[in-house]
Parts: structure tokens; sequence; C-alpha cells
């Protein structure tokens, strides 16, 4: 497959040491490899798409968004992002934002890149932040499907978004490289690790992540919800309080659908009142891993 874009010329190396002095600089990359090179100029050529993965190396993100930037002209205005908002670490007033996070949505991959993002929910300080270049997260009881353990088991890519809906409105990425701790085996490296009470909130292992990338997500289109108390039943195997099938899918095989108010007969329990059909009682739960 042939395109026909303006590519700019690849930035000349640079030197080992200044590439070391990025890696161990301010915490955001304002100094970076193409940064220091003159303004490249630019010429239109065709070229294989393969030769257009290759062209400008060494910058944050994946080759693809690098070739599309290219072919849609953006490079210019996605090096400014680069270079003022992807930071190698956490700064402080990220470690603060963490800090009052009551939700993450996770997103994982497999050994073959076959994709899965899940939900992860707790009280204020349940994503922990250990120092500016890690954090980590507990793993509750969930259903036991392990898919996002199994998928960081084949694959340690990760990326967790965490957006504040309520205040802010604005939303950070975490992006990198994760290992799962036993809670015992985490507790003895760092004692202060929280600890919860409440059961089915309490740490079967954690997830440690350590931070390749940090970044904000902008406010233009997220949208201001206003939180709402609710009784979450934290790792609860009741049917009904999980959701039940709430989507149809076990109707789909003609069984009966077991709402957890039945007797060992499948018949509703004498005197056992049916749970209301809430929406809101229906999605208590909602922090159950997965």
């Amino acid at each position: 497959m042939y395109v026909t874009l303006k590519l700019l010329r690849t930035a000349p190396e640079v030197s080992g040491a200044t590439s070391e002095a990025r890696r161990q600089g301010p915490y955001c990359r304002t100094r970076s490899p193409w940064a220091v090179a003159p303004r490249p100029t630019t010429e239109t050529r065709t070229m294989r798409f393969s030769r257009l993965l290759r062209a400008r190396p060494r910058r944050p993100g994946s080759d693809g968004e690098h070739a599309l930037q290219e072919q849609w002209g953006t490079a210019e205005r996605a090096d400014r992002f680069y270079d003022d908002q992807v930071c190698d670490r956490l700064l402080p007033t990220m470690t603060d934002f963490i800090g009052g996070m009551t939700m993450m949505f996770v997103a994982t991959a497999d050994r073959r890149g076959e994709c899965d993002s899940s939900l992860r929910a707790g009280p204020e300080g349940f994503v922990t932040v250990l120092d500016d270049r890690h954090v980590a997260y507990p793993e509750y009881r969930g259903n036991g499907v392990m898919a996002s353990l199994g998928n960081i088991a084949e694959n340690p890519h990760v990326g967790l978004l965490m957006i504040d809906f309520s205040e802010a409105l604005i939303g950070l990425h975490v992006n990198g490289s994760a290992r799962v701790v036993a809670d015992a085996d985490l507790r003895l490296e760092y004692p202060e690790l929280p600890t919860d009470g409440v059961p089915g909130r309490r740490a079967q292992v954690w997830v440690v992540v350590e931070v390749e990338e940090a970044y904000i997500h902008c406010r233009k289109h997220i949208p201001r919800l206003v939180p709402a108390e609710r009784n979450r039943s934290w790792g609860t195997d009741a049917v009904k309080a999980k959701g039940g099938d709430y989507f149809g899918a076990a109707a789909r095989h003609d069984e009966p659908v077991r709402t957890g108010t039945e007797d060992e007969t499948g018949s509703p329990a004498e005197g056992r009142p049916e749970v209301p059909a809430d929406p809101v009682a229906e999605r208590t739960g909602a922090g159950a891993a997965s």
C-alpha cells in the first residue's frame, strides 16, 4: 500500500548522554531528543507505509499514532502535547489526584494483543501511590474469571484511567508495566498500605504498576456526575445484588434464571421477600473485580 503525504525528516541521532539526561531529568519530557534538533524541513514524497512507521523515532507513543500524525498533519501539535504533558513519573499534583479517586478503568491485553477493559472501585485512597514511579491497587473478591490478572500474567503492559466526574472534570492516564503481588508480601515492603475491614473489600492480591507514562485526559468531553449514596455489597455472590441476568444472556439457553430468592426446588421461598427491581439496587456490587 502506498500513501502520499508530507513527511518531516528524521531528526539527527542524539548522544547517549543527552538521552540519559532525559531519562534522569525532571518529571516531564521537556527536553526530548526530537526537541533539541533544529526544526526539520518538509518535503512531499511517496513511500511505503512500513517506511513511514520508521520515521521520527524515539517519541512517546506508538508507531501507529506517529504515522497517523504525519499523515493527518498533527505531528507538531502532538509534539507539543508530548513535551508539555507526558511525564515519566507522577507529579505531586497527580499523587493528590489519585488519592481522591473512588473508581478507575483498567485496560489489559493478553500475549496475542486481545484486549479487555474493566472497572475497579473502592473507597478514596484505594489506589495507593507507593512512590513517584509506582502505584498499586487491590484486587477484591470477584466473579472468579480473572480476566485482567490473566492478561497481566501473559502481558504486563496496562493502561489505567482515572476521571474526576464531579469536581475537577479532568482525567489522568497512567501507563506502565504491572506485576501481581500477594497482600502479605507487599505489606512487608510497604507497611503503611491501607487496611480495609469491610468484608469483600479486603485485598487478596495487589497489582503494582511501574509508571512509564502519566498524562492528562482533557475535560472537554467529560460529563459532570453527581455522586449518590448507595449501599454496595462488596464481594457478594448474590445473583440479584450483582445485577442478575440484566442483558438476558443466560436466558438464551432457555434455562430459568435464579434471582437469589428461590428455595432448593427453584420456587420462590416462602416468606422471603423479592428484591425490589430498583436499577440502583441491581447495580449494587459494581466494584467487584473481574
